[in-house]
Order: C-alpha cells, then sequence, then structure tokens
C-alpha cells in the first residue's frame, strides 16, 4: 500500500544537522524538477524579501519564512516526518510508533510538496515554505510544473498495490492517478454523520489517525474492499461512494 500525505504550512525548525543533500531524496526521477524550484526560490528569496513575500502568499507575521528559504541549501536537515507538523501529523504521531509500523511507515507513506515533489518520511530536508499553490515568476504554478515528472515517476512508485490517496485537492493537481493505478486508488472523505459535513479540522485528524491505525494493524489492503474491511475492522463507520471514494462518518467532531 502506498499512502499519499499532504505537508502541513508549519513546519518544525531545521535545527543543526547537515545541511541537504539533494541526491539523497528519494524518487531521483524528480531531481531535475527538484533543482529547479530550489534555484529559483533561493534565488527569489535572496534577492527581494518583498516580492518573495507576495508570491509565496505570506503575512507580515510570516516575513521571517523568507529568509529562511534564503538559506536552504545550507540549513540544518532533518527527516521530514519530523519536520511536517500540525494537525495530521499530529494524530498520526510518527515518532511514537513502534519499531515495526515506523517501518512500515517508511517504506508506505509519500509526503507531497510544492518545493521538493514528494519525499518519503525518513528523507531528510530543512525546514522551507512553499506551497502547491505558488506561482514562482520562472516556472510558473508549482502543480503543472510538478505534472510532467510526477507522470514519468509515479506510476513505478505506485507498484502494483492499492493507493490510498489522502492529500487536498492542491497536491492532488501534481499528479492524478490514471488507467490502472486510478483503478486502484482510494480517497477517503471524513464527513460528520449527522450533517454528512466535511469538517476540515477534524478532517486532517481523523486521516492522521487512520493512517496510524493502519500502520500499527499492519495493513496491507490490495484494493479498495480490503481497504474497508481494515478500517472497519480499526472501529470506523465506511461507506462506498463513486469513483473509489470512501466516506468515513463520525458521530462527534474532536
Amino acid at each position: 500500500m502506498l499512502v499519499l500525505l499532504p505537508p502541513s504550512e508549519g513546519k518544525a525548525a531545521s535545527g543543526r544537522g547537515a545541511p541537504l543533500e539533494p541526491g539523497s531524496l528519494s524518487l531521483p526521477g524528480l531531481a531535475e524538477a527538484r533543482a529547479a524550484v530550489l534555484d529559483e526560490l533561493v534565488e527569489l528569496c535572496a534577492a527581494d524579501e518583498e516580492k518573495a513575500r507576495e508570491v509565496l502568499g505570506l503575512s507580515e507575521g510570516l516575513r521571517g519564512e523568507v529568509a529562511k528559504n534564503a538559506e536552504l541549501r545550507t540549513a540544518g536537515a532533518r527527516p521530514a516526518g519530523e519536520i511536517y507538523t500540525g494537525v495530521l501529523y499530529d494524530a498520526l504521531g510518527l515518532a511514537t510508533l513502534d519499531a515495526a509500523a515506523r517501518k512500515r511507515a517508511r517504506a508506505s507513506l509519500l509526503v507531497f510538496s510544492g518545493l521538493w515533489g514528494a519525499v518519503r518520511v525518513d528523507d531528510r530536508i530543512p525546514s522551507y515554505r512553499c506551497s502547491m499553490g505558488v506561482k514562482l515568476p520562472g516556472l510558473g504554478a508549482l502543480g503543472a510544473h510538478w505534472r510532467g515528472a510526477m507522470a514519468s515517476v509515479m506510476p513505478e512508485v505506485a507498484g502494483d498495490g492499492l493507493v490510498l490517496d489522502l492529500r487536498s485537492s492542491a497536491y492532488a493537481s501534481a499528479w492524478k492517478p490514471k488507467g490502472e493505478v486510478a483503478a486502484r486508488t482510494a480517497t477517503v472523505r471524513v464527513l460528520h454523520a449527522p450533517t454528512r459535513k466535511v469538517v476540515s479540522h477534524f478532517n486532517k485528524a481523523t486521516k492522521g489517525r487512520i493512517v496510524r491505525g493502519l500502520l500499527e494493524a499492519g495493513a496491507a489492503p490490495k484494493g479498495r474492499e480490503e481497504l474497508v474491511e481494515a478500517l472497519r475492522e480499526l472501529g470506523y463507520v465506511v461507506e462506498e461512494g463513486k469513483a473509489g471514494v470512501l466516506d468515513v462518518l463520525v458521530d462527534q467532531i474532536h
């Protein structure tokens, strides 16, 4: 099973580790596309703070993120699973998984990123700020920038098993499964059962708990039906919708 995750907007500090080694990142087929984004982002942030803040859509309070981006090549790097924070990752709790579940996480989780394209949770990256919705002056919209490289890399990464796509729409724009990969891809919506409405914060938290539960259980569903069974065994109420969408119904919002 391959699980596709969005990143978090907020990120932990880089720390004092060794700097980024681009050649060490997973999915080497994305290397050229990564270099193009990294080069332009660093140049933009080092040259003109106000323009960079505007391009990145940052508020005055996030001005410091521009300086952080300007130093991406020399900043300390940490495993991506430690860099990404926020609601989904707090609920997932990678650091508190047992050894077997952490091993499964390293093999099955793939985090999409406006800067890196996609990384494994043990890939060492610096903290950064660059969402998939950004349009860089030279490269244009990052979602479109990544599509070509992703189209050639992701089918092989997806292998022949289930793809559980938990990305938000902005990150899903970088790669959309096609053909037989699409036929074995499942997406999840988390709905408040009484109202059948999606609640953003709780949606993220529940998805984090779902991934954690699957990792802890050692679940390896090969298709959507087996995924539904695995989720029900974890105690979730699941309804199968159209086009591979699974609705997880919850009574309480917390």
